[in-house]
């Protein structure tokens, strides 16, 4: 097949995974492609539904078990695919643990993640080898991966969070076993964790995104959700995130009717400054209003970014929006700079999360920042320390091998 065959094909396969994205994200509504894609996806989403349901009946009546580790388990997560805003949650619970003594350990599956060769996999099942240890990205005092290896968010948490442990792995129960024996760990994260009912977490924190909590209500790969709305009661906290401060009364009435006893934390995610990609280079946020920018982003939720940078004053001038977790190639950013330069953009600016899949060497046309953010409480609390203390260490909960669940909540509480 001749490169430009390949090329074409290549295309035209990004371009229908932008369209099923745009389908599953309800960003197009109308024309027949949508009805006949959208028929075929929401028929999947039901086998989908039935197939989670079932999964969670089952470790609900014990017939599937969940493993405890002797140490306290934190689970970071949330019902959705992508956009909550989890990673600057697990960073600001991992630095707040680490600062009162906690010896932490960030488990994370590594999504995106370079997968191990298949000819290994392979030869280790007929061979019936023992599978191999976790990814070690940080362990504890030096980032030892790359984001390619490592994926984007495990890569990004042991960049910003010295002293604290990171592992990858599928199986988040061996890499648990692994942090606390190889590292000391006391205490884990698991990272993205809601759904891996494998491993028991004592204390479950449920993120939900304020600017789009659930999405269209349907299961993937019709909508984005990754469990029915139903299945928050067995969070232990729900972190409302993105959240702008203003009272949202119709989304608190739809968790509490599902969970009436959960306590509600509103956040929201404040951007800080502007950080450069290729040193350690600041700027203020000042420097955006009325300045011509251009942005680019690979994230599940691109709007809320290009708002924040408007709501910040910037003018932006060229904009670009790939695939969540794309990883961006030197041809790419070449055009994107060429194109921002046209525009007479003075800078650009990305997230934080798209600033770790940038080239190691990228042409120096005009200046890259990524937005730095930072969680701030907006009620419940006066500020992240006290959630934490208050969350963490209430009459010593991680003392007790239940986790603090009742009613039907009380799923997956050791009998």
């Amino acid at each position: 097949m001749s490169s430009r065959w390949i090329k074409r094909l290549a295309v035209r396969s990004r371009q229908f995974e932008e369209f099923a994205v745009d389908v599953v994200y309800d960003r197009r509504k109308q024309g027949a492609k949508v009805f006949v894609f959208g028929g075929a996806m929401l028929a999947l989403s039901w086998v989908f539904d039935a197939l989670v349901r079932a999964r969670c009946w089952l470790y609900q009546q014990r017939i599937f078990r969940n493993q405890p580790l002797g140490v306290p388990v934190l689970v970071v997560g949330n019902l959705t695919v992508g956009g909550t805003g989890k990673t600057p949650i697990v960073e600001k619970f991992a630095r707040t643990l680490a600062r009162r003594g906690r010896h932490v350990a960030i488990l994370s599956r590594g999504y995106k993640s370079r997968a191990e060769p298949m000819h290994r996999r392979l030869w280790r099942w007929i061979s019936h080898g023992e599978d191999p240890p976790p990814k070690v990205v940080s362990d504890g005092e030096s980032v030892l991966l790359d984001s390619a290896e490592a994926g984007d968010e495990p890569y990004m948490l042991a960049r910003n969070l010295p002293g604290v442990v990171v592992l990858v792995g599928k199986n988040r129960v061996k890499a648990g076993q692994y942090a606390i024996k190889k590292f000391g760990a006391d205490i884990l994260l698991l990272d993205d964790g809601y759904q891996y009912l494998s491993l028991r977490g004592q204390l479950n924190l449920l993120l939900v995104d304020k600017t789009n909590p659930f999405g269209n209500h349907r299961l993937l790969p019709r909508g984005i959700l990754r469990e029915p709305v139903t299945h928050l009661r067995r969070a232990s906290f729900v972190f409302i995130t993105k959240s702008d401060g203003q009272a949202n009364d119709e989304l608190r009435q739809l968790i509490n009717r599902h969970h009436p006893e959960v306590e509600i934390v509103e956040c929201a995610h404040r951007p800080t400054h502007l950080q450069s990609v290729n040193g350690d280079g600041r700027r203020p946020l000042a420097d955006l209003r009325g300045r011509r920018v251009a942005a680019f982003c690979g994230i599940a939720m691109p709007e809320s970014f290009e708002n924040l940078l408007r709501e910040l004053g910037a003018q932006i001038c060229h904009n670009k929006r790939f695939l969540d977790h794309h990883r961006f190639t030197n041809e790419e950013m070449e055009r994107f700079l060429t194109r921002a330069g046209d525009a007479q953009a003075e800078f650009i600016v990305t997230t934080e999360k798209d600033a770790v899949r940038l080239p190691p060497e990228l042409p120096a046309h005009l200046p890259i920042y990524f937005l730095r953010l930072e969680i701030e409480i907006l009620s419940g609390d006066h500020d992240f320390d006290s959630a934490v203390s208050r969350i963490c260490f209430p009459r010593d909960t991680f003392r007790s091998s239940r986790p603090p669940f009742s009613g039907e909540g009380d799923e997956y509480a050791e009998e």
